[in-house]
């Protein structure tokens, strides 16, 4: 059976963002997200070699986790990033063209937004959910006011200094699930590390969902 994008933000709503890996670490790494149960993986553009860390990556956990490449800005980004076995296409802003692109390929993307203006021309030129970025300047306040007048379904996932004690707060005012950059990965790390803070931010998803 295919794993999707949908199955696999709901299965568990937290894209692991691996900014700065090697091609030599990402299978570890990735093995050690989908033991914590993470099923969404990230890697950034501006890592060293992505396009090969997207190609390792993505036949070793193919069925098990959905990969793609983060800090997409570019037409012909995508192109590799599908070459490449990737599926999930990240962008730090909204670009409609980008968006409409992407989705005429099959990808699912996750443009960054900050307003609700550009939340809307997002979800009308086919994107897949949201990322609020930068959340850290712009609080779970912003997700609350949003939902009352965003589509029931749209998936809203706020980017940029996610803390695990941070989740409850964001998830009581509507988030949908997260992007983690540095709270859970920095270069350097060991699978096991990573590991151990994926699992922590796993708890915190687990226990917010049953007190909302």
């Amino acid at each position: 059976m295919t794993l999707t994008f949908s199955d696999a933000l709901g299965e568990m709503p937290l894209v692991a963002i691996l900014r700065g890996i090697t091609p030599d670490e990402v299978e570890a790494i990735g093995d050690a997200l989908i033991e914590s149960g993470l099923r969404l993986i990230e890697v950034p553009l501006n890592s060293p070699s992505p396009f090969d860390s997207i190609a390792r990556l993505a036949a070793h956990v193919k069925g098990r986790a959905i990969v793609g490449a983060g800090t997409v800005i570019r037409k012909d980004e995508v192109e590799r990033v599908g070459a490449a076995g990737g599926q999930l296409i990240v962008s730090p802003h909204i670009d409609v063209e980008l968006i409409r692109f992407a989705a005429a390929r099959g990808h699912d993307i996750l443009p960054g937004i900050a307003t609700l203006s550009e939340a809307m021309a997002a979800l009308q030129a086919g994107a897949s959910a949201l990322k609020l970025f930068p959340a850290e300047t712009i609080g779970p306040a912003w997700v609350k006011a949003a939902r009352a007048v965003l589509p029931t379904r749209t998936a809203v996932l706020p980017v940029g200094g996610i803390e695990p004690q941070s989740v409850s707060a964001w998830v009581a005012a509507g988030a949908a699930g997260f992007g983690l950059g540095s709270g859970l990965f920095r270069p350097g790390m060991s699978a096991l590390e990573v590991k151990e803070r994926a699992l922590s931010y796993v708890e915190a998803w687990r226990a917010a969902g049953e007190t909302t």
